[in-house]
């Protein structure tokens, strides 16, 4: 009986978590508040800004926060047209270019996004940057982070976490942050989103930049380069993200719908 009463919390609990994605209308589980996911990723992500070398090059820092804002602005006017203003509030936008020859970058909740130096070798156009940094804000609109630490939670604690109260799982959502985001984790600043949120950002991104009067067919070009310069060439069964071919592919299925729609 125990047992059926602990599925059964576990079940309303979840339906209560239950949430949705701008722009795409996919469900999801959230079961941790949005207070909490920006309280822990801001402890990280200020610890990593004080070790982080700022880029040096005032061009492409300017490039980065220019791009950047222009995203952002429309973003906030996306939401507050569909209704989703208070969601807002949860945004404190930052651009920053560091000095590291990665060619990555990345996003924590609230709007935090950090692009690396090694990545900005490969951008030669506002737009190129846009299909980047379009992408991060769309996992921040998204709240994947939020998704993959209660997809954390519920990997490791089960039942015994949902039973309890928000005030009582404090820790926990301490301990599974500090995996999520870890400086020094196994892959990174950030452990990586999966599959289904990395093609969801791709497609979220394309509208945002379209919003913002960049060209989305870049997009296509710019991932080529991405795989072109890949050393790593990992199976997708095996990958948390598609393949570059899969990704491809993907953006060229939505971009005439995206270009017809918005404007």
């Amino acid at each position: 009986m125990k047992k059926q009463i602990a599925v059964l919390t576990a079940s309303l609990l979840i339906l209560a978590g239950c949430g949705s994605v701008p722009v795409t209308g996919r469900k999801q589980v959230l079961l941790v508040s949005d207070q909490e996911v920006l309280s822990s990723s801001l402890t990280q992500y200020k610890d990593y800004m004080k070790s982080a070398p700022k880029s040096a090059s005032t061009n492409q820092s300017a490039m980065v926060t220019r791009v950047g804002k222009k995203i952002a602005t429309v973003t906030e006017q996306y939401l507050k047209a569909n209704g989703l203003a208070d969601e807002i509030k949860n945004f404190s936008w930052e651009f920053n270019l560091v000095k590291d020859n990665q060619v990555n970058a990345f996003c924590m909740p609230g709007g935090k996004i950090v692009v690396y130096e090694g990545l900005m070798k490969l951008v030669s156009s506002d737009d190129e940057l846009a299909v980047v940094i379009a992408h991060e804000v769309a996992h921040a609109v998204a709240k994947h982070s939020n998704e993959r630490m209660s997809q954390q939670m519920l990997a490791q604690y089960g039942a015994q976490i949902l039973g309890q109260t928000l005030s009582q799982k404090t820790a926990a959502v301490q301990t599974i942050a500090n995996q999520v985001y870890g400086i020094g984790a196994q892959y990174g600043v950030m452990l990586p989103f999966s599959r289904k949120h990395e093609t969801e950002a791709d497609y979220m991104g394309l509208i945002f930049m379209r919003m913002a009067g960049y060209n989305p067919d870049v997009a296509v070009h710019f991932w080529q380069k991405m795989s072109a310069g890949s050393t790593a060439k990992v199976p997708e069964l095996m990958s948390t993200h598609p393949s570059d071919a899969r990704r491809i592919s993907d953006i060229q299925k939505v971009l005439p719908e995206i270009k017809a729609k918005y404007k």
